[in-house]
């Protein structure tokens, strides 16, 4: 009898960074559910975001078909990952198999993911304050990542979160950081996204940051941004970032780049 052949590759570092990627980048995403009439599966496109451990996260109406799924039965998987140019089966995509558990009003977890949500979705503040519209978190069990042909893994819960020490000091000072250097550093951000990146020069405006990353955005496009090692204090995010900000000066000066 012939044994099958394994077609996992053994998870690595560059896996688990792709697939941390692809969720921290993603604007939207494909749930699905479970349909508490039929049993059956229900799939839908939602708006996505994450939470500052990597634990993505939506917002979703009381009228959508997979509320009333996952407060029934909160098991879900989330599919996410943009296409491109060519065969959209040669992309990376990820998804994430998770247990859903809805974000209560007038807490701390609330207002620090109602923040994070609307800065990395800007125009889902038209709607995030409505009474119909809660958060929930998909807290992962496990995923499945395709890197593309002949590139699939399975990942543990471990792989993708970040149990960072220091993440809820973290949590504590985005907001204020964010803003500061949306207004005052407006440059740096662009030589971020330019030498980082390596994207063109634009309107960059950052969106969030955590003990791993930060995420910048330019109208559409998302960038994500893996500090060279994870962060141990809010202190040590300023230093970080201005460490970043003059290697993103030095290369492009070197590279004969206006800076």
């Amino acid at each position: 009898m012939t044994q099958k052949k394994d077609v996992l590759r053994e998870t690595d570092a560059e896996a688990v960074r792709l697939a941390r990627t692809l969720i921290r980048k993603a604007r939207h995403a494909v749930i699905a559910t479970l349909d508490p009439a039929t049993g059956g599966p229900i799939a839908t496109r939602v708006g996505l975001s994450t939470d500052h451990d990597g634990t993505p996260v939506i917002l979703v109406s009381a009228l959508s078909a997979h509320t009333p799924a996952l407060l029934a039965d909160p098991r879900c998987s989330l599919l996410a990952g943009e296409t491109g140019k060519g065969d959209p089966l040669a992309h990376p995509r990820v998804t994430v198999f998770a247990r859903a558990r809805e974000i209560a009003r007038d807490t701390a977890d609330h207002a620090r993911i109602e923040w994070r949500y609307i800065s990395h979705q800007p125009k889902a503040k038209l709607y995030a304050g409505l009474g119909d519209f809660r958060f929930f978190r998909l807290e992962p069990t496990g995923a499945s990542l395709n890197g593309g042909f002949g590139k699939a893994y399975q990942l543990t819960a471990e792989d993708l979160l970040t149990g960072n020490p220091a993440n809820d000091e973290l949590a504590a000072a985005e907001k204020s950081a964010v803003e500061h250097m949306n207004a005052d550093h407006a440059n740096a951000i662009s030589l971020y996204a330019r030498f980082f990146a390596k994207a063109p020069a634009g309107n960059w405006r950052m969106t969030g940051i955590d003990a791993d990353g930060f995420d910048i955005a330019d109208g559409d496009d998302v960038q994500r941004i893996w500090f060279p090692a994870p962060l141990t204090s809010a202190g040590d995010m300023h230093k970080s970032l201005v460490r970043m900000a003059g290697e993103a000066r030095a290369g492009l000066a070197a590279a004969g780049e206006t800076v």
